[in-house]
């Protein structure tokens, strides 16, 4: 494959913070809107700590979850609140915020409230939304589906290019292994960047355990600091991970979180890592 330079990230989102920092991206936030004051608890300690480390953020919370193992499963506290809390964290801190949508219109509905759109892993391969996406303007995350190659994610993104926005970077998520795991291949991350795009691995979902038979989707979050260390030394552009102040409390995804008390020294880590890294 040829391989391209990747536009840096502060030309996908020019509204960044410390982008001229220690050259990672954070993508970071709870997993779904569960009220305001708990995104603004964290959103003011993700902020302090980004300047601390002069890191650039990107502030990450779904408005709606879509994709739920059990009918009775938390989906979110209504799409109109939840993006109004949205709109505050950008005014209140000066943050872009990044969230998911699920079908074509919910794209034109989020865009009007975030900087970036994200396109979940199951639904990578969904022509009509990555083109509504595109058709934004916004900037747009494609996780890589779990079913996915790393090469094969070339489609999903001259989708959207083909659609006008180039404004793309793809997130790695792991790969299926197994019914109840995912695993990362570390290789996928410069074989993704050769196709232009930056590439960010989430940390947190690739350490979920999915499909369980409770319904709910498990986690070991024990190795959440191995796998953004990990991710750092392969040379990925960016971390995304999920956090909260009490992960056994959180409405979704709580069992592969990061406790928001452990990320001072983990962020103090990896920028030390990121200056090792490029100095080869």
């Amino acid at each position: 494959m040829e391989k391209r330079d990747r536009p840096p990230i502060v030309s996908l989102i020019p509204s960044l913070k410390h982008a001229d920092g220690h050259g990672f991206l954070l993508i970071a936030g709870p997993c779904v809107v569960e009220g305001r004051e708990m995104v603004m608890e964290i959103a003011a300690h993700l902020d302090t700590l980004c300047a601390r480390y002069q890191i650039p953020l990107l502030f990450k919370a779904s408005y709606r979850k879509a994709n739920r193992s059990r009918l009775d499963s938390f989906t979110g506290i209504g799409d109109d609140r939840a993006l109004a809390i949205l709109d505050e964290v950008r005014d209140r801190f000066g943050l872009p915020v990044i969230t998911d949508v699920h079908t074509p219109n919910e794209a034109a509905r989020a865009a009007e409230h975030v900087d970036v759109l994200q396109v979940p892993a199951f639904l990578s391969r969904q022509t009509d939304l990555l083109v509504a996406c595109a058709d934004t303007g916004k900037a747009v995350s494609i996780k890589k589906g779990q079913f996915l190659s790393p090469s094969s994610m070339k489609f999903a993104v001259e989708k959207v290019k083909e659609s006008g926005n180039h404004r793309v970077m793809i997130t790695e998520r792991g790969t299926t292994f197994g019914y109840h795991d995912l695993v990362v291949d570390f290789r996928g991350i410069p074989r993704m960047q050769e196709l232009g795009v930056p590439v960010i691995l989430d940390v947190t979902h690739s350490l979920q355990q999915p499909n369980q038979e409770s319904g709910i989707s498990g986690g070991d979050p024990g190795l959440i600091e191995t796998m953004a260390r990990a991710g750092i030394a392969a040379g990925a552009d960016g971390i995304f991970l999920e956090t909260h102040p009490d992960p056994s409390a959180a409405k979704s995804d709580g069992a592969n979180m990061l406790p928001m008390e452990l990320l001072d020294e983990l962020l103090k880590k990896l920028v030390l890592l990121r200056e090792t890294v490029m100095k080869f």
